[in-house]
């Protein structure tokens, strides 16, 4: 995927220790498509073999962010999530390679409305969420 602004995705990238510290890794299919990968590790769980919600929640508001992004860095803009809800379907547990997907349910000036996607590497459904995120100059966030 080819954005002409790559220096806002390089910068959010480079900055995102929170990304970095779970070990989310992502590909930008196109504005709004973001694909996110989370392998399953000890430092995830919050039982013997089941990863922390809070881990999945992190997952699915990465997804919606950057997928959001995506779709409005041309207009040198970044965004922060004003509200998501999340449900969760079945336990992530060690081992589980997550793969996320966003999309666009409908974009303003100020406003998007995102989706995201869990599934496990067989398939199956682990979380789904949906986010409002607002839209706002990049200056405003140190970009």
């Amino acid at each position: 995927m080819e954005l002409n602004n790559k220096s806002l995705i390089t910068n959010y990238i480079l900055n995102n220790r929170f990304g970095e510290l779970l070990g989310m890794q992502f590909s930008i299919l196109e504005p709004g498509i973001v694909e996110y990968h989370l392998e399953i590790g000890k430092k995830h769980l919050a039982t013997p073999f089941a990863a922390h919600g809070g881990v999945i929640s992190g997952l699915l508001d990465a997804t919606i962010g950057v997928g959001a992004l995506s779709a409005v860095c041309e207009d040198e803009k970044v965004v922060s999530t004003v509200e998501m809800k999340a449900s969760f379907f079945r336990p992530a547990v060690e081992g589980d390679l997550l793969i996320a997907h966003s999309k666009i349910l409908q974009k303003g000036n100020r406003i998007v409305f995102m989706e995201a996607v869990i599934h496990n590497q067989n398939n199956e459904l682990v979380a789904k969420a949906t986010g409002t995120l607002n839209c706002f100059p990049k200056e405003k966030a140190g970009y």
